[in-house]
């Protein structure tokens, strides 16, 4: 993914070397693909990573607090998606050309937002997608997403355990 917004305060990335960052699956609020314009093969690719981060196994335990009793496990979100580009290569902008392909990508490739800085700004963050054009576009969009990422709260409590559990049987030759 060429963009992760993901929780750095209550998740650590636990590898965080040059070009490489190994960040758990329930720490993930986005994931945004960065092309030089929007067209069928980039919405393709994009819905196809999309769902290759949808599709990560997640984990949620109870929270423990102050408070006393902890609180129940939180529900996961839908993790939500996207392309970012400079242009669109339709004429007709996010028109009917871009509306059919974008419904094209069905369940874990749906795309929730997508940007053309210079032109339009397009998302699904309610019951009906919603279009801006014009110069304005790219402010209204970062505003859009940042209001959808604050609606989800914050991440659920990773369960740990089910993560060392996948090693216990993996052997480790320390020589």
């Amino acid at each position: 993914m060429d963009v992760v917004i993901y929780d750095p305060q209550y998740t650590p990335c636990l590898l965080d070397q040059h070009d490489h960052k190994y960040i758990p699956a329930e720490a993930v609020y986005a994931v945004l693909e960065v092309k030089p314009e929007i067209n069928a093969n980039y919405l393709n690719y994009a819905g196809k990573k999309a769902e290759s981060v949808r599709r990560l196994h997640r984990t949620s335990i109870p929270i423990p607090h102050a408070g006393g009793k902890p609180y129940p496990p939180k529900d996961l979100f839908p993790i939500t998606s996207g392309l970012i580009a400079a242009d669109v290569s339709w004429k007709d902008d996010f028109g009917k050309s871009f509306m059919k392909q974008l419904a094209a990508l069905k369940g874990q490739r749906q795309l929730d937002c997508v940007l053309a800085v210079g032109t339009a700004s397009f998302d699904v963050f309610e019951t009906k997608p919603r279009i801006v054009e014009g110069k304005n576009a790219l402010v209204f969009f970062l505003f859009r997403l940042l209001q959808k990422l604050q609606s989800l709260g914050t991440v659920p409590a990773i369960d740990w355990n089910a993560y060392a559990s996948q090693l216990a049987n993996v052997k480790i030759n320390l020589k």
